[in-house]
């Protein structure tokens, strides 16, 4: 039998009365905890999308993105300050914001709005190992996991809701639908086929400086 590209095990403890607040646990199919997966409860009675209070910075630091991945609302404005000693050049394909920012120096930054929900990848023309991950959602209620592997969701109204976890080493965002009452505190685990890591390596520096 043909085994799917990804497998989803939802474990709902203690849904019967509801909650503002839960903790997912999201693991590999070998029981790994899974960092870096952004999770989110999207409802089906849709509020309008708030107006993003804050910047959010994705900084260049040691030829590297950080952080690795981003969720953020639509129409969050992303500042990119170059913390390194060497140029970037920061661009990115994806149809949700194709943009292209040219070699900018130490010291300075660059801005970008994220104005389309979607996944935007992010490189770099000069450094190929950088990547980053920006998920841009219409909703306010998201998390991103931790080194356990846990997201903590908090702040919702008891409803329906669909629950979607998105990770970088998959083809889409696992889904579920929910129905969450008041009251209760239930603990999520979901468990993702994870695709082999494709990043590429980072190369080694060069003595006379570095590029």
């Amino acid at each position: 039998m043909k085994i799917p590209p990804l497998a989803l095990v939802l474990l709902l403890p203690g849904l019967a009365a509801g909650a503002t607040e839960f903790t997912l646990t999201v693991r590999d199919a070998r029981g790994n905890p899974v960092t870096d997966a952004v999770v989110s409860l999207h409802a089906h009675a849709a509020p309008a999308v708030p107006t993003p209070s804050a910047d959010v910075v994705i900084a260049q630091e040691d030829k590297e993105y950080d952080p690795y991945v981003t969720p953020l609302i639509v129409g969050t404005r992303v500042l990119f300050p170059n913390r390194d000693t060497v140029q970037h050049h920061i661009y990115s394909l994806s149809r949700p914001k194709r943009f292209e920012k040219p070699l900018y120096a130490s010291g300075t930054e660059e801005a970008v709005v994220f104005d389309q929900t979607g996944v935007v990848v992010l490189g770099c023309n000069i450094h190929d190992w950088m990547i980053a991950y920006v998920v841009v959602l219409a909703t306010p209620y998201f998390a991103k996991t931790d080194a356990d592997g846990r997201a903590r969701l908090e702040g919702f109204v008891p409803g329906r809701y669909r629950l979607e976890v998105w990770h970088p080493r998959v083809s889409k965002p696992a889904t579920r639908e929910l129905t969450i009452d008041a009251d209760s505190n239930p603990a999520l685990e979901i468990s993702l086929n994870l695709r082999p890591e494709r990043r590429i390596r980072r190369a080694p520096e060069n003595k006379t400086g570095g590029y």
